[in-house]
């Protein structure tokens, strides 16, 4: 079999020191929860941290947070399409919107629902993601700010995710002064500027965030510790909060060159292999994990002398050379991975999850 572990005292040392963090630069911040997939179980420990502030791209992950703890503040951070407006409005308290129609639609449903919508208005910054261009941005708003049962709590932008657009301080300073210029011009107070996520926390430890930015929504360096504007790990922070374990389920010395025609594989790729190698052989252990439930290009195994051999639907090969350390039949093979291969894991049904005190 095969499972994953979440160890909850590496999540709260991660948590506490952003929240410490972020509380001494007069930040709030909203935890991305779309890695754990909406896992009741692996929410519950994220729940159970004290922040009550949450974002996902996922109405059915909302949905379970707000299951687990009615009075969690929610946010949808990506524009809604028009057939999940009702859930929007049930069970994300803010959402993140470009489009005039949909944010209309939001103010009817509120209406039917008799509650107060917040939205943030994403502008685009470059990244060419979602987000209403920066000369249009002062009309859009004009358009949706006296909307019924809407309120305009920000103004947001997102960096980084489509094409590795980094964020720097003259970008964040035009959001900066977006927000300057619509609360003067319309006599209104926006609280938020959400201009941060993990990629943009390296920007507060050079002093380099301007200083109305006041809201980030972080997921990647809570959960991986992973400076990902230079795309390393800090070191105050734990990198291995999940991991994977697979059993290995068959264990033979067998040959380095298979016998027999080639041609494509599962994945349409015709393999070669180093002709060198023949009459060779190699300890070959098959793992019980395949494609449907992982990418191999994002995980990789603690022990550096194995080595990846293949894959089909539900079965990993792996290379143990020699098997210097005996693995056998029965033995579980320890993985880290990186924050893709976390996610695609994490939407396997056929992988049990599993906490770790």
């Amino acid at each position: 079999m095969a499972f994953i572990t979440l160890e909850t005292q590496k999540l709260k040392k991660n948590y506490h020191y952003l929240d410490s963090f972020f509380n001494d630069h007069g930040i709030e911040w909203s935890i991305v929860t779309k890695m754990l997939c909406g896992n009741k179980k692996y929410l519950q420990e994220l729940l159970d941290l004290g922040i009550n502030q949450y974002s996902d791209s996922r109405i059915s992950n909302l949905k379970m947070i707000k299951l687990l703890k009615q009075d969690a503040e929610t946010i949808y951070i990506k524009p809604p399409a028009k057939g999940v407006i009702e859930e929007v409005i049930t069970y994300a308290d803010i959402s993140m919107n470009t489009d005039f129609e949909t944010i209309r639609m939001l103010s009817e449903e509120a209406l039917r629902q008799n509650k107060i919508h917040k939205i943030i208005i994403m502008i685009d910054l470059g990244e060419l993601r979602e987000g209403v261009m920066r000369d249009d941005f002062v009309d859009f708003y004009a358009t949706v700010f006296r909307m019924k049962n809407i309120e305009v709590v920000g103004i947001g932008t997102n960096l980084s995710c489509l094409y590795g657009i980094l964020p720097n301080n003259d970008k964040l300073l035009q959001l900066c002064l977006y927000k300057q210029l619509i609360e003067l011009k319309f006599n209104v107070k926006i609280p938020y500027i959400s201009g941060g996520s993990s990629v943009t926390i390296p920007l507060i430890e050079q002093k380099l965030l301007p200083k109305d930015v006041n809201h980030f929504r972080v997921g990647e360096t809570l959960f991986m510790g992973t400076d990902v504007y230079n795309n390393k790990k800090y070191d105050e922070l734990e990198n291995d909060i999940f991991k994977l374990y697979a059993e290995i389920i068959e264990l033979y010395e067998k040959p380095l060159i298979p016998s027999g025609e080639m041609g494509p594989n599962l994945e349409g790729d015709t393999v070669t292999f180093n002709q060198e190698n023949v009459g060779k052989t190699t300890y070959r252990a098959i793992i019980d994990v395949g494609l449907l439930d992982i990418d191999i290009k994002h995980f990789d195994p603690t022990d550096t002398e194995i080595k990846y051999a293949g894959a089909t639907s539900d079965m990993v090969v792996l290379d143990l050379g020699e098997n210097p350390k005996g693995y056998k039949v029965g033995d579980q093979i320890e993985f880290t991975m990186d924050y893709m291969g976390i996610v695609r894991i994490m939407n396997s049904k056929y992988i049990e999850k599993r906490v770790l005190n």
